[in-house]
């Protein structure tokens, strides 16, 4: 790690800096690609975590079905 600082004659400074720049710039791009791609959004979620509710709801009235014709055999 000390050879990349001394490639920029000896300034721990600069090149401190250039790394906390280059950081902050690989952080954007990701949050930028990840509101992009559509992973992020909000109202895909909510829809989602809809028709997941539903389809629980849906699985527990058909155990509860086929619990009461176990109960009647």
């Amino acid at each position: 790690m000390m050879h990349y600082y001394d490639t920029f004659n000896n300034s721990y400074v600069f090149g401190f800096l250039l790394e906390i720049i280059l950081i902050l710039v690989v952080v954007g791009a990701a949050i930028v690609f990840l509101s992009r791609s559509g992973l992020v959004g909000s109202q895909n979620s909510n829809e989602r975590l809809v028709s997941m509710e539903k389809d629980v709801a849906d699985i527990k009235k058909t155990v509860e079905e086929i619990r009461d014709k176990l109960e009647e055999i």
